[in-house]
């Protein structure tokens, strides 16, 4: 059952970060079964603690990194928008559009979700026929009352850590990458327009997004060149320019590093995949 749904169980023992950045096709539910993580996704970090759940939207950023507590475990879901056709329900992707992407459940609701992820993960290990609708009708299951419970947590203001001053710093900057990517962006003008130093930045954007600053204005630039390979006809080297690289070699070189292949066999595959 591995396309298009995918669940796993894993247990970390230690420290342990994600070694790079991260984005994907399918949909991902993340629960977090014991200890505590941090959580980049898209322009924000969550603090993940146990009984928590993370709702990360196809083709978005997303990072975890070590929040300063040994050991961790984990159930993962990801799945194809595809997956869930047979329902024609737009609610089911409810929460992954909200604009709080954590859930943070009672003891009650824990044992609920803990039971369905167990369920899942058997049905998807054993295979048994009707093993395929029933992996559909309990994600189905779990999406819609989670979406509902998001809305409700965000109409009550659901009390969470007080935002620091420096995360509201570092959301502020990667808004303001997120926005400005496609012109000049360097380490050194980021800090002088938001009145810090380079190595205040430096060092606090690491901390807070799991990303050095370099590396998280290479990924997006990245990501929408592989828009831009999959949706237009445009030529690589307009495709550089329109996402800030005024140096082909230097965009081959960092898509490759990121992408693991050239940006036109990744247009070819691209391709490919749509046949």
């Amino acid at each position: 059952m591995k396309e298009p749904f995918f669940i796993h169980q894993n247990k970390v023992s230690g420290h342990h970060s994600m070694p790079s950045n991260h984005f994907h096709e399918p949909y991902e539910i993340y629960y977090l079964l014991s200890g505590e993580r941090h959580y980049f996704i898209k322009d924000h970090t969550y603090r993940v603690r146990k009984g928590d759940v993370v709702f990360i939207d196809k083709n978005e950023l997303h990072k975890t990194s070590d929040a300063g507590v040994p050991n961790h475990e984990r159930i993962l879901i990801n799945f194809n928008e595809s997956f869930l056709d047979p329902f024609g329900e737009p609610l089911l992707f409810e929460p992954f559009r909200r604009k709080t992407r954590l859930l943070s459940l009672s003891l009650t609701e824990r044992e609920w979700i803990e039971r369905l992820l167990y369920e899942m993960l058997s049905e998807d290990k054993e295979g048994a026929p009707g093993a395929e609708t029933s992996l559909r009708a309990r994600l189905a299951s779990l999406l819609i009352w989670s979406g509902r419970k998001l809305e409700r947590q965000e109409n009550e203001q659901s009390p969470g850590e007080p935002v620091s001053a420096a995360h509201q710093k570092i959301f502020e900057i990667v808004e303001y990458v997120n926005a400005r990517f496609d012109g000049p962006l360097s380490l050194e003008s980021v800090a002088k327009a938001h009145y810090i130093s380079p190595y205040h930045l430096s060092r606090t954007f690491k901390r807070i997004t799991g990303f050095s600053f370099v590396e998280y204005v290479n990924t997006v630039r990245v990501k929408e060149a592989q828009r831009l390979l999959k949706e237009t006809d445009w030529r690589v080297t307009r495709i550089a320019e329109r996402v800030g690289y005024d140096n082909i070699g230097h965009f081959g070189r960092v898509f490759k590093q990121m992408a693991k292949t050239n940006p036109l066999e990744y247009r070819k595959s691209a391709k490919r995949e749509r046949l």
